[in-house]
């Protein structure tokens, strides 16, 4: 397999912007994530200022409402990262019109694109979604029970949905289903007579992120609107993207549970020192920073390759299992390293700690 070389450095733009969407956490969701996470809200006004970056709508062509950038995984990545620093749930929201937009732009038809694409560009945030988890045991998106079929001009689909994010107030989702055996994805809107949304799910983590479940019963959509058009899309591609998002997402959850345990067994002081000298602690404390690093090297990886146009199926999905794995870990020392205190809601890590659960099991949070 081709190996691509890849710097450990960023660019000016790449440090521009990670400094700017860090100085955005700092000032308006540093104070304010607890609260979101017990009142199960974000304010609009949050998402609107992350939206203003303009970081998702940045690689749209100007023809249809964008700023015709570079497309870059990798600017992405860091992006991501950063916004999950601040909040899982405000990540995830902030974001969450790139994994409709950018699918379409990138493997969408024309009129696909000339028709759903200056939707959800304007200067104001329009929310849309993906649903591609389904509620079953050992879930694959790569085999699913959610069927389309085509009768005439169009795709009928039946199905079950759950961990739609945003769905009460998307005027669009793409929907992941099986045609014939192959996995392929859908425009449906969200008024469409036959998409059932249920009630709000009530979620271990992300609180602040409204998410449903969402059932198709008998829901025609017209066959120009299975993206891609006949010959369907891409939807492994789709995959490798979206892994790697998420793993960026971890990195961030982690990086801020390592921060945080740091810091506080630093200033934590018992029989007359502070606990971070003690080498229980310390080993902890130097493990989390470690699997932080490892986690967006990976992340990092599988981007660069993404950026290069090459397959990352690999890079992306061993990514994955390890952000899974190690944001476990790292959240859960991050519990540990506070003792008694990390199980109480008044400190973070037991925050980061549910929302860092959510990174092994679900699929379509993300995208680069």
């Amino acid at each position: 397999m081709e190996e691509r070389e890849f710097s450990f450095g960023l660019s000016e733009e790449q440090r521009t912007m990670k400094e700017t969407v860090a100085r955005l956490i700092k000032d308006v969701v540093a104070d304010n994530a607890h609260d979101m996470d017990e009142k199960k809200a974000i304010p609009a006004d949050f998402i609107q200022k992350v939206w203003e970056l303009g970081a998702t709508i940045s690689v749209i062509p100007e023809d249809f409402g964008g700023y015709g950038m570079d497309y870059s995984p990798i600017m992405n990545a860091i992006i991501l990262e950063e916004l999950a620093y601040g909040d899982m749930a405000l990540a995830v929201a902030s974001t969450l019109p790139s994994m409709f937009l950018y699918p379409i732009l990138e493997m969408g038809t024309d009129d696909q694109k000339k028709k759903y694409l200056p939707l959800y560009c304007d200067a104001t945030f329009k929310p849309c979604t993906i649903a591609i988890n389904e509620p079953r045991f050992r879930f694959d998106p790569v085999s699913m029970e959610t069927k389309a079929e085509k009768k005439g001009g169009s795709y009928v689909i039946n199905g079950k949905k759950c961990f739609v994010p945003m769905a009460k107030d998307a005027g669009h989702m793409l929907v992941a289903a099986d045609v014939s055996g192959k996995p392929s994805l859908f425009i449906v809107a969200k008024d469409n007579p036959g998409v059932k949304l249920g009630e709000r799910e009530k979620n271990l983590g992300i609180y602040a992120l409204e998410s449903y479940p969402v059932t198709f019963e008998n829901c025609e959509v017209p066959a120009a609107d299975m993206l891609g058009g006949d010959n369907g899309c891409n939807f492994e591609a789709f995959l490798q993207k979206t892994r790697t998002g998420l793993c960026a997402i971890g990195t961030g959850v982690s990086r801020a549970s390592f921060e945080y345990a740091r810091d506080y067994s630093k200033e934590r002081v018992q029989f007359g020192e502070p606990i971070a000298s003690r080498q229980s602690v310390a080993f902890m404390i130097a493990e989390m920073a470690y699997e932080v690093d490892g986690m967006r090297l990976l992340t990092w990886k599988a981007a660069s390759m993404l950026e290069a146009g090459m397959d990352a199926k690999r890079e992306s999905y061993l990514a994955k299992l390890f952000a899974g794995d190690m944001t476990m870990k790292i959240t859960d020392y991050g519990v540990q390293v506070l003792g008694g205190h990390g199980y109480v809601r008044d400190h973070p890590v037991e925050r980061f700690y549910r929302n860092g659960r959510g990174i092994a099991i679900l699929e379509g949070m993300a995208t680069v």
